[in-house]
């Protein structure tokens, strides 16, 4: 067995689902705000709406990379440890 460690790690997916949750979290709270706000336009639910989905795909998108290129950086990151036989 090899005694040199192995950085833990995760798959592109594992990313990209982490950027969808905390994107619906952070455009929930986007689309409170604009919606107090516009307060009482007549069109503040389409207005908040607006913001909140182009918001969430541009962060989205940036979320994603900025994962993908944190994942390269082995700063802070935990090692593995193999199991002794």
């Amino acid at each position: 067995m090899s005694n040199t460690p192995q950085w833990k790690t995760e798959k592109a997916w594992r990313s990209a689902v982490k950027a969808i949750s905390w994107r619906l979290i952070a455009s929930v709270t986007t689309f409170i705000l604009a919606m107090l706000f516009f307060g009482d336009d007549p069109n503040a639910i389409e207005k908040a709406t607006s913001i909140a989905i182009l918001e969430s795909i541009i962060k989205m998108a940036l979320y994603f990379g900025h994962e993908r290129l944190w994942i390269n950086i082995s700063w802070g990151m935990l090692k593995n440890r193999e199991r002794e036989s």
